[in-house]
């Protein structure tokens, strides 16, 4: 059985994407050592999801229309997720892996993936609380996942007191922030939501923390993972939080023992663990546990039986409900490149 694996190859997002095609060979090679699926080897083809969107999506719809792959798994931004999903989730299943924006309903596409409401409420709130962060500057690419991430924003701000007072939005491949961070300086925001992917992210520290706006408000992200953090430096993470289901530095044995496996395989001059290349791991179990539970490559099948799949993996023991996967999300703040994870968010049934 080959299985399409769309991760970014080039782009903002390209900083993580050897972490993702070698974390989900890790998972692949373990469902094959269990007996692969349907009782047949568990194959991955790359896909370069950092391409337009357009592109991958027919890149994608060929594969599936010639046969030659029977599922799709992978860590691609929104964009590329809403191109592709109408072409092919009702064709084959469709495991995603991506932090997104929420509301994704579209049958045959299943999502391991962390939303605003689980991942970014708590988070704000928990930052209003301890470090009264009433006034938020938010800072995102010019797509679908920032500026609906933001609106929730607005909504988790005014409930802990605070507002949202500002918004830039940004292409893809955006180099120079000079005139956002005037606009965030003179906001006078005590907290900087940051909603920029991989490159970015990691060229919008190095100038905050230049620019001395380090020392004045405090950054949270929700896509921000280990290379993107060691790409930054130290020197431009002080007071920067993240957000997210999995972080290298929790101590506890299903981390651990991802790790043993990781550097087993790889060696120790891998690409570093973070929690976005970690999830296409969670996404071929899923995929295997899917198709495995229904007993068959049938869309509607696996879509019937998805609430009653389980599975196994560096996050703990997870299951679906709605399509999504329900898990603990954690925040973490930066010590130098490494996360340090201070608290772990409320776990709750929330409304994908």
């Amino acid at each position: 059985m080959s299985v399409a694996l769309v991760f970014p190859l080039q782009g903002a997002a390209g900083i993580f994407g050897p972490t993702c095609e070698l974390c989900a060979r890790l998972a692949a090679e373990q469902v094959n050592r269990s007996g692969g699926v349907l009782g047949k080897e568990l194959r991955l083809l790359p896909v370069d999801g950092g391409a337009e969107p357009r592109r991958v999506a027919e890149n994608v719809e060929a594969l599936v229309s010639l046969g030659i792959v029977q599922g799709v798994t992978g860590w691609h931004i929104s964009s590329v997720r809403q191109a592709l999903a109408p072409r092919i989730a009702h064709r084959v299943p469709y495991v995603y892996t991506a932090l997104y924006e929420g509301g994704e309903r579209t049958a045959g596409v299943f999502l391991t993936s962390e939303t605003p409401d689980a991942q970014l409420r708590p988070a704000m709130g928990l930052l209003a609380r301890e470090h009264r962060v009433r006034r938020w500057f938010v800072v995102g690419n010019d797509y679908v996942w920032p500026r609906r991430t933001a609106r929730a924003a607005h909504r988790y701000a005014r409930a802990s007191g605070g507002e949202v007072c500002a918004e830039a939005y940004l292409p893809l491949g955006t180099h120079d922030f000079d005139a956002v961070l005037r606009r965030v300086e003179r906001s006078e925001a005590d907290g900087v939501l940051m909603l920029l992917v991989g490159s970015d992210a990691v060229r919008f520290n190095r100038a905050f923390a230049a620019a001395g706006l380090d020392g004045r408000c405090l950054r949270l992200s929700t896509l921000m993972d280990e290379n993107m953090l060691m790409a930054s430096g130290p020197a431009a993470t002080a007071g920067l939080y993240s957000t997210a289901g999995f972080f290298a530095s929790l101590a506890n044995q299903d981390t651990l023992d991802f790790h043993g496996q990781y550097a087993g395989r790889y060696g120790v001059q891998a690409p570093v663990l973070g929690s976005l290349g970690e999830s296409c791991y969670e996404g071929v179990l899923l995929l295997a546990a899917l198709i495995d539970r229904a007993r068959t490559l049938d869309v509607t099948a696996i879509g019937a039986a998805a609430d009653t799949v389980s599975y196994e993996g560096p996050r703990g023991l997870l299951r679906l409900r709605g399509g999504h996967v329900r898990q603990r999300i954690y925040l973490a703040r930066a010590d130098g490149v490494d996360f340090d994870v201070v608290a772990q968010l409320n776990l709750h049934e929330s409304r994908p």
